[in-house]
């Protein structure tokens, strides 16, 4: 373990220091304007480091890693064992001490590891808050599996409480998880939670099927018409590739397998279509059109799959900020 007598901050600023300033300023991406400001100026009072002082700084950090994915996969317990496995009882002990005041383990846990169709049957005949709740808590994809399994009268109202959602006290989801016969974390921090919100959802709908987004977003347009409008200036759907200039799609392209783009301009419309090939080589974009005649009807799901699969690519590139989506208003999203 490093040095005892480091505090979590100059240990902070020595494993900036020891990954370099490209992984750092990636770092600093996730951190708070405070956060940054703290570990810049440590970074700057610190002068020299030794050889046996970083590789301590990166050993402790890889262990606490370790640690929080085995609390993530089972619980304390499981990861003490496989801790003490790994590195002995007194360092594995070290480890767990140096988390259990500050590691906040998601409510739900046991849910994101049962198969979305298991937790429909299990969360269906719930209240739709309770479901609301529930659903910002799992991954999106998981969510959009069980949002677009629900009665279509449901799927609005779920949305909408997904959408207006914004904290939610730690009694009301411990109470929750009693009802579905488990006992919430020890370590969850007592402090109120942010779950829910509109960004939420439209990582939820962005993950649906088509037709499930459709329903939902003509439901809240007729009963929460701001509410639909904040979420759709955030969403992004496949023909919304239009919104990018010619060097972002440029760059989308090289992340985009062929197979999949041919899929996926099979339903295009035309529009769409010309702007892909405008930026394409004429000999690939030449191939791309003999293969998409060759390939004959394609099923309208495997179209969306393929589309989706590119909207994953944009979001993943948007969010490194090595894009740029103008999604209307004369306003730029950068991240």
């Amino acid at each position: 373990m490093a040095d005892d007598s480091l505090n979590g901050v100059q240990k902070a600023a020595i494993l900036l220091i020891t990954l370099g300033p490209e992984k750092s300023a990636m770092i600093f991406k996730h951190l708070k304007d405070e956060e940054i400001e703290e570990l810049t100026l440590e970074i700057a009072n610190t002068r020299s480091i030794s050889s046996e002082l970083k590789e301590q700084v990166l050993d402790e950090f890889y262990q606490v890693c370790l640690a929080q994915q085995y609390i993530a996969e089972g619980g304390i317990g499981y990861a003490r064992e496989l801790l003490e496995t790994a590195l002995g009882s007194e360092r594995a002990q070290a480890v767990i001490s140096k988390l259990t005041a500050s590691l906040q383990v998601r409510p739900f846990e046991f849910i994101r590891k049962t198969e979305p169709s298991q937790v429909l049957s299990f969360i269906q005949d719930e209240h739709p808050q309770t479901i609301a709740m529930i659903l910002s808590y799992l991954t999106a994809a998981q969510a959009a599996m069980i949002i677009g399994a629900l009665p279509p009268e449901k799927q609005a109202d779920v949305a909408k409480r997904i959408a207006m959602m914004d904290r939610t006290s730690p009694d009301v989801v411990q109470e929750v998880e009693s009802v579905l016969e488990r006992k919430l974390s020890s370590l969850l921090n007592q402090d109120y939670t942010i779950v829910g919100g509109v960004d939420a959802i439209v990582e939820i709908l962005n993950s649906v099927d088509r037709g499930t987004e459709k329903h939902i977003m003509e439901a809240l347009e007729i009963e929460e018409p701001e509410l639909a409008d904040d979420i759709r200036k955030k969403m992004f759907v496949f023909e919304d590739i239009l919104l990018l200039d010619d060097r972002a799609i440029q760059r989308v392209l090289r992340d985009v397998e062929n197979s999949d783009l041919c899929i996926a301009l099979k339903g295009a419309n035309e529009e769409v279509q010309n702007v892909i090939f405008k930026n394409l080589s004429k000999r690939l974009a030449s191939m791309i059109k003999e293969d998409m005649e060759f390939m004959g009807p394609v099923r309208m799901k495997d179209v969306e799959e393929a589309q989706q699969k590119i909207v994953g690519v944009i979001r993943k590139l948007e969010d490194s900020a090595e894009i740029v989506i103008s999604r209307g208003g004369g306003d730029e999203i950068i991240v």
